[in-house]
């Protein structure tokens, strides 16, 4: 028997259905997505550039070279305190033995006394622990000797003495704690900047840090190419210079009339404004091969030499390869000379960067310096013009 019901009609045809189906994935796709959302972002996204970490490692460096000043300032102050201390407690010492002294011989008196005539007043006046209790009764300094007074005097000179020794010993121990202090303060700081570049420069990959590597390296080829002209332009004018003071040798040793006598006047003359200059260039030549003979050296903050510098170290020692003495740290040895304007720079001068004063190098001339320039770097060449100049100094 036939159904009489109508088949009923699909809600969607196939293609409608394989549509929909479609439609459902994309949406469902786009919603994971969306739940997703920036959280689950690469960590890749989030690590600094090459140039990012560069930049951070070369300010804690120059922070780490600002400490490192102050490490240094902290550290010549304690070594001078230590010293002023031993000076002071040794003559402390001293005046020790000058009181004792005195109070053996005031003890002399006092035993001759009693052997002759008892235990008076006298006697007991030399004999105290404390004399001076005794120095304001008038009736028994009238009855001692001359000879007895001078030595009660001298005791009390003597007395006065130590205890000003002592006195200053104390405060000058005072002073060399607060400077040990600040000197670990200093080492602290100097350490903690370093760690953090440290870990920064750890978290590059092997391929970024041949990248910095390599940058780095380009760097230096450069600023020893520009050396290697500046150092040529030097022997250029030596031996020009040398050619001149020959030529006016000659023309002082012939035979001259009147008018060749003013002229040599004139030639001697000017030989004469030229001799400060001739002993600066001198010592100059004396400073920049120093400073060229510690190239590659490390740099190890705090170092004075031989072996390894900071940037005030290697000045400091170059200078005085030429007997000239600077003080130990950068803020000092920017006074210690004649300011010199950029432009006018010559080579031995010293060059100072950044604001605080915190680095310094050796002006090579054609642009370039030799410093000690930060922790895990050698003495090499670089351009004046990469830090911020901050002023230039001739020191002789």
């Amino acid at each position: 028997m036939a159904s009489h019901r109508r088949p009923r009609t699909p809600l969607l045809s196939p293609a409608s259905r394989r549509g929909a189906v479609g439609f459902t994935t994309a949406a469902i796709a786009s919603a994971t997505l969306l739940s997703q959302g920036p959280a689950q972002a690469s960590p890749e996204d989030d690590r600094p550039s090459i140039e990012e970490v560069r930049e951070r490692v070369d300010a804690l460096y120059r922070e780490a070279g600002s400490a490192t000043q102050k490490y240094n300032a902290a550290k010549e102050k304690t070594d001078e305190q230590r010293e002023k201390v031993d000076r002071l407690l040794d003559e402390a010492a001293e005046r020790a033995d000058k009181l004792n002294d005195a109070r053996r011989k005031l003890g002399g008196y006092a035993t001759a006394q009693y052997r002759t005539g008892g235990v008076s007043g006298t006697a007991v006046l030399l004999l105290s622990d404390n004399p001076q209790d005794f120095f304001g009764q008038k009736h028994l300094m009238d009855r001692i000797t001359d000879r007895q007074r001078q030595a009660v005097d001298d005791y009390r000179d003597e007395q006065r003495a130590a205890r000003k020794k002592r006195s200053e010993a104390s405060a000058s121990l005072a002073e060399l704690t607060d400077a040990q202090k600040d000197l670990a303060d200093s080492k602290k700081t100097v350490q903690g900047k370093l760690a953090q570049a440290r870990e920064l420069l750890s978290e590059l990959t092997a391929e970024e840090k041949a990248r910095l590597a390599a940058a780095e390296r380009k760097r230096q080829e450069e600023a020893r190419r520009k050396a290697a002209a500046a150092a040529a332009e030097r022997e250029r004018q030596e031996e020009a210079r040398q050619k001149a003071a020959d030529a006016e040798r000659e023309q002082a040793e012939a035979p001259a009339d009147s008018g060749t006598g003013t002229d040599t006047g004139g030639t001697d003359t000017g030989a004469g404004g030229g001799t400060g200059d001739d002993s600066y260039a001198a010592k100059a030549d004396k400073v920049l091969a120093f400073a060229e003979a510690q190239l590659g050296k490390p740099y190890v903050w705090g170092a004075t030499g031989p072996n390894s510098y900071d940037c005030s170290g290697l000045t400091q020692a170059a200078w005085l390869s030429a007997g000239v003495s600077l003080p130990r740290t950068t803020y000092d040895q920017v006074e210690a000379g004649t300011r010199i304007a950029k432009a006018d720079m010559r080579p031995g001068d010293l060059v100072f960067f950044y604001d605080d004063i915190s680095h310094v190098g050796v002006y090579a001339g054609g642009g370039q310096m030799i410093h000690a320039p930060k922790p895990g770097a050698e003495v090499r060449y670089e351009s004046v013009d990469y830090m911020p100049f901050h002023s230039a100094v001739r020191p002789a």
